[in-house]
Order: C-alpha cells, then structure tokens, then sequence
C-alpha cells in the first residue's frame, strides 16, 4: 500500500514540522493540520492561546463527498448567573499595531473557548491517527522548550505592555527578571502547559471541558469578575455545518458559513469580480478592488453586529445574492489568528483557522492555559452583553478549500481580522484570474479598506498602481507588513504535484512529508 503523502503550510516552521512529523509512518492532512495547529495555540505565544476558538473547514476532492466546516468558535458565557448582577471585570486598553487599536482585556473579557473541542471531533471523524498522536509534538515542545517565533515576538513588542503585564502569570513567562521582554529566537519552557497537555492527551478534551481542568478554569474566572461557568463548558459542542459555496473560475471553493462572517465577505468579494475577471492590476482595476471592498466592507459593518445565527444567515444570503447581481453599489458610501493549510495525495484538503483575539492577558493558575478576550474585540461585539449565553459570536475566520474538475486540491486561510476575507480574495484573483503562481498570488502586495477609520482611508503595501485621487486618505506600507495577513497555502495538482506556500509577511513555515523521501 503506497503512503499517503502530504504539504503543510502553517503559521511558523515549527508548526509546519510538527504536522510532518505526526504523519510520518501514516496520516493524513487533517492529522497533519490538527497536529500543526496544536503547536501553533501553545507556542505563538500572545498571538494565540488554547483558550480560543477556531474553524476546520476539509474536503476530500476524490469521488462525490461534500466539503464540511467544524464550527469550534466561543460562545457567549453566562448560563446560571443571574444577568442583572454579571460582573463586568474587563479593562479597556489601546495599544499600537497598524494604528491604534482598542479592545477590552481581563477575566471579563474572556468567551466559552471551543477550538480544543473541533480539533479532536476532526482527528476523531476524519484523521487516521489518535488524539494522543497528535497532541504529543505539542506536549514534548511545551516541556522541553521551544524558540520563540518572529511573529509572536513582533505582536508582543505592540501588546505585552497592555495587555500580557497586568497578569503575575503572563508577566512571568513573557519577561526576564530585569522586565526586558522576551526575544526571538529565545527558548520558553512552559511546564505546567505540558503537564495539562499530558492529561488532555489521556483524559481527551473531556477533561477541559467537564473535568477537573473545567472546574480550574471556571473557578478562577467567576471568583475574579469574569462569566464563564463549569455549565458554560459542560454544555459546549462543536458542531458540524455546511460551508458557504461559489465559483471563482474553474474552482469550486468552499469556505466558513455562519457564525463567521469571513467567509461569506471572501465570496461576495470574489463574485462581484467574476463576471468581469481582472487580468492585470492597475490603477483602474485597483480602484475597482478598493470599491468591491468598501462595498462588502460597509455592508459586513451596517449588518452584522451581535445577532443569533438565523438572523445573520439572512443577512449573508442577501449579501452573496447582492454580490452575484452585482448590486452593492449603494454600500459604496456608507491579531490575531493563526492558520494552518495541509493537502495530501488522496486529495484530501484540509483548512483551519483559530482566534484568541488580542489574547485576555489571563492565565489559569497551575494550567498554563491562556485565554482569549474575543468579549472584548469592540470592532466585533460592541454590545456582547446583551447576547445570551451560549450563542455562538460572530468571527471574521475564513478557512477555505476549493477543487477543480481535474482533481486539484487547494486549502487556504489567513490571519488577520478583517483583513483575513481582503487578503483571501486578492490572492484568489490572483491566482485564478491573472494566472500568478501560487507563491506570486500570495506574495503579491494588498490593499485593505479602512471602513471604520474616520476618514475613508485605503492601507496597501507599495508596489501597487494606487491612484484614488483627493475622495481617499492613502496610507502606504513600504514593506510586506502582517497587518495584511499571513496566508498559508497548500495544493495538489495531479499534474504537478505538492506546493505548500507560507506568507513570509507571518514568518510562516512549510513542510512536506512523504514526498521528497528516497
């Protein structure tokens, strides 16, 4: 029997390494994303954290199965507290990073986290290895040491003044005795994580979501001001859903479904490109990707804040249906993730992406466990409070894998927030409608519409004909900046093989297992 073979892109060589490492003997790309993704919440240490959520979204391009997205993302806590005395400990903090950005931090701040749970439902339901096989990179990394990545070190200079020093814990592990922040390149043990992550591996998730990790978590969150209860993540669930799915050329491509809303901003961006393809950029056809952007973008803003998901489902329905007749026109005027892409020789496509937002600061005692603030992320969830417990919240993740007639395979995401549906698209009209490679479409630079600047404001990296005249504010990245996203990119092609492609705007990493072997 021939060995599976399979590429990881992922959002550090570590992470990429550890996917190729799981499935050495045998596996499969979801073993290998899962594995790669565990590494990359315990290791990219402020950009992510385990307390988090995310989104899987897989596809097998052989035969006549249908794509499926695991909807792992936070739920609003709160189930048994009387809702007229909710405490309200979160802190209001702004700090620098492609501007200034505010958000909410602390116990208060920190939703039900759900991405531990898809990940095992994955390895359980798709994967060909055991959970304790995945997780064990992980484990070992976390008890041995491990460098840290460029990419966290550069997100911590913007934030672990704000946002990871107010916590003794968080304070300890990310600075040295003298106060000096921690370096790239630097080697961080985190004992108490692996020691969690030995009983995860034994117990399964069970034990963070019901067991005696639970009860640690849920204590410590309620006795300091925070909401989530042991009923919170005894009732937590992934769950499986059906992903939004277009056209782009010859691919079919299928991405995050509601309660993301990424997703559907990544198709109706595409489609309102696809009856007239854009095959070079210049300064017309930039202009038009500025306004195919504010028009999603102002529609994403005036549309989706805090509501259940039947309500966005409507809501996104009229966007794609909008975006399909391209009639957006009257929109006109109006951190931090991690993301792992793995492909294998089955053709078997398999896309995650998972969020702590700007990281809650907090760490569980005698855990190691951070968590995420997704609560606080203002430019999300302005009014969180008044969810109800256990609604899924809104997220901008896109995971995405597409396939075309020949059996060419392709799994996509990105970093980014709201950049993540902008720099998705920009690299699918890059490598569908103007032919680039791969490794072009994703290097190539972008734009990204401001909507929630004051002023109508356009970022892009230079090496774009921007010409927008006197209506725009211009604000130019002279160099390839992660405030544009990380995209990482794996793909099959039964003609030409494996490309695994890491955006070296994020210092991602690639891997291959089974396909350069002698």
């Amino acid at each position: 029997m021939t060995k599976t073979r399979v590429a990881i892109a992922a959002s550090s060589l570590l992470a990429a390494q550890a996917g190729a490492f799981v499935t050495r003997e045998k596996g499969n790309a979801v073993d290998a994303a899962v594995a790669s993704t565990l590494v990359s919440i315990c290791t990219e240490l402020g950009i992510m954290a385990p307390g988090a959520g995310g989104f899987i979204t897989l596809w097998d391009s052989q035969g006549t199965s249908e794509p499926v997205t695991i909807d792992a993302y936070v739920e609003m806590p709160g189930r048994g507290l009387n809702p007229q005395k909710q405490p309200q400990n979160a802190q209001e903090v702004i700090f620098e990073y492609g501007g200034l950005m505010k958000t909410r931090i602390g116990y208060g701040s920190i939703a039900t986290p759900g991405i531990l749970a898809g990940l095992e439902m994955a390895i359980k339901r798709y994967g060909e290895l055991s959970w304790p096989e995945v997780i064990a990179p992980t484990q070992q990394l976390t008890e041995n040491g491990f460098p840290l990545s460029w990419g966290a070190a550069e997100y911590l200079k913007y934030t672990h003044d704000t946002i990871f020093s107010w916590h003794p814990q968080s304070y300890h592990i990310l600075h040295h005795h003298n106060g000096s922040l921690v370096q790239a390149g630097e080697i961080i043990t985190l004992p108490q994580l692996s020691q969690t992550l030995k009983t995860l591996a034994h117990e399964g998730v069970a034990a963070f979501y019901t067991g005696a990790i639970g009860d640690k978590i849920a204590g410590e969150i309620l006795d300091n001001g925070g909401l989530i209860t042991t009923t919170d993540l005894a009732s937590y669930h992934a769950i499986e859903r059906q992903p939004i799915r277009f056209e782009c050329g010859e691919w079919e491509v299928a991405t995050n479904p509601v309660p993301s809303i990424g997703g559907a901003c990544l198709a109706a961006i595409v489609l309102l490109f696809e009856k007239e393809p854009v095959s070079v950029w210049n300064e017309d056809t930039v202009k038009r990707l500025v306004e195919v952007q504010q028009a999603v973008l102002n529609f994403r803003y005036h549309h989706f804040h805090d509501m259940d998901s039947k309500a966005i489902n409507l809501k996104v329905s009229q966007l794609l249906n909008l975006a399909e007749k391209g009639h957006l026109k009257p929109y006109l005027h109006s951190p931090s993730t991690i993301h792992t892409s793995a492909v294998d020789s089955e053709g078997l496509a398999c896309s995650i992406s998972a969020s702590a937002g700007y990281g809650s600061g907090v760490i569980i005692p005698e855990t190691g466990l951070w968590f995420n603030n997704t609560l606080g992320e203002l430019e999300l969830h302005p009014d969180a409070e008044q969810l109800s417990p256990g609604i899924r919240l809104v997220s901008n993740m896109a995971p995405t894998v597409a396939r075309k007639p020949d059996g060419s395979i392709l799994a996509i995401g990105s970093p980014g927030a709201s950049r993540i549906a902008t720099a998705l698209a920009q690299v699918f009209l890059n490598f569908i409608h103007q032919k680039m490679s791969l490794s072009q479409a994703i290097a190539y630079p972008r734009l990204h519409v401001e909507i929630l600047s004051e002023f109508p404001t356009v970022s892009f990296e230079v090496g774009l004909p921007v010409n927008l005249g006197t209506e725009w504010i211009t604000q130019p990245f002279p160099q390839p900046s992660m405030y544009f996203g990380g995209v990482q990119a794996a793909y099959f092609s039964p003609e030409t093989g494996f490309l695994a492609v890491a955006d070296s705007r994020r210092e991602g990493g690639v891997a291959y297992q089974g396909i350069m072997d002698n």
